[in-house]
């Protein structure tokens, strides 16, 4: 099946928001994902996600390759990279969590990437395993179809995001850097205990002090008391971020327009009905109609196993094999 100047080849995943595709260039013959809209209602946050991937250019941050709309769908291309999420890495490999090495460095790798958006004034809100694409250089961050400027209007994007993974705030739209903390905090705590962890739980695992006191700040419900920047929690676990992923930030929350003791009296009561178990809505069919790949985009994780045979995606227009040099494996 043909979609402007790409031939699909097969389908990569598929969630309540997009579905992505292993597709081919018809002129070059290379091999892209392209990313389709699968709901009117989320035009507009895939024209924010290509505006945003279009200013970002990290070894650890996907790229976008070009965007366009056909019969009234839109689709966004990315360069393909080839490799499971840590979801699957998790499902595959975790017993029931992956060993603290490992997952630390993991995070550590999420961090850079963190740092650097945060740094271009860009908030991704659905940092989880499945959105961590182990490739050959390393994890890359990937779908950024829920991102947001952290100064755009209340017309940006809505508040959506995975359940265990999103940071309560964001349903209020109160969106900083620490939201991300709080996502890649709860990744960690999944990698090392095999599943997400509950909101407003204490640190329980067989980890050391440091590690605890570290998911413990992180997973903070309020905000204004969370790890401010991924910087500061990657130092909190003791791993350092070079300085080719950007220095870390420390950006405040807003000022909240409500007492302390209210705000933190909403996020809770955000905390219980993301605990109670929300639904995400079903996907909708792929191009050629058949049942879709679930699993994926903006879907949620079932069980604390990883989704089938997901790819990750990443864009560049330049020196790929030099300018992704930087990825490594194992702590420093």
């Amino acid at each position: 099946m043909r979609r402007g100047a790409y031939e699909i080849v097969a389908p990569i995943s598929s969630g309540a928001m997009g579905a992505v595709y292993r597709a081919r260039h018809l002129g070059s013959g290379n091999e892209v994902a392209l990313k389709r809209m699968l709901e009117s209602a989320g035009t507009r946050r895939f024209e924010i996600e290509a505006r945003l991937l279009a200013t970002l250019d990290h070894p650890r941050v996907v790229r976008v390759l070009d965007h366009f709309e056909e019969d009234g769908d839109h689709f966004l291309v990315m360069e393909l990279v080839d490799g499971p999420s840590l979801a699957q890495v998790l499902s595959e490999r975790g017993s029931p969590g992956l060993p603290v090495r490992e997952a630390v460095d993991y995070t550590r790798q999420a961090c850079e990437a963190l740092a650097y958006v945060h740094e271009q004034h860009v908030i991704h809100r659905d940092v989880k395993p499945d959105n961590l694409i182990l490739g050959r250089e390393g994890v890359v961050l990937v779908d950024f179809g829920i991102a947001r400027e952290p100064r755009a209007g209340a017309d940006g994007t809505a508040a959506v995001g995975t359940p265990g993974f999103m940071a309560p705030e964001v349903i209020g739209g109160a969106v900083s850097p620490r939201s991300d903390v709080f996502g890649v905090a709860a990744t960690l705590w999944t990698l090392l205990a095999g599943e997400p962890p509950r909101y407003g739980d204490s640190p329980a695992l067989e980890v050391d002090a440091q590690l605890q006191a570290a998911l413990r700040a992180g997973l903070e419900l309020d905000p204004n008391r969370r790890t401010a920047s991924a910087g500061a929690f990657a130092a909190a676990i003791g791993v350092r971020l070079p300085p080719s992923a950007g220095a870390p930030l420390a950006i405040s929350v807003e000022e909240p327009a409500m007492p302390a003791t209210l705000m933190e009296a909403v996020v809770r009561a955000a905390a219980g009905v993301f605990q109670a178990g929300s639904r995400l809505p079903r996907a909708a069919r792929p191009l050629d109609g058949r049942a879709g790949v679930r699993g994926g985009l903006g879907a949620k994780r079932r069980g604390g196993a990883g989704h089938a045979n997901r790819s990750g995606c990443r864009a560049g227009r330049r020196g790929r094999g030099e300018r992704r040099g930087r990825g490594r494996s194992g702590l420093p």
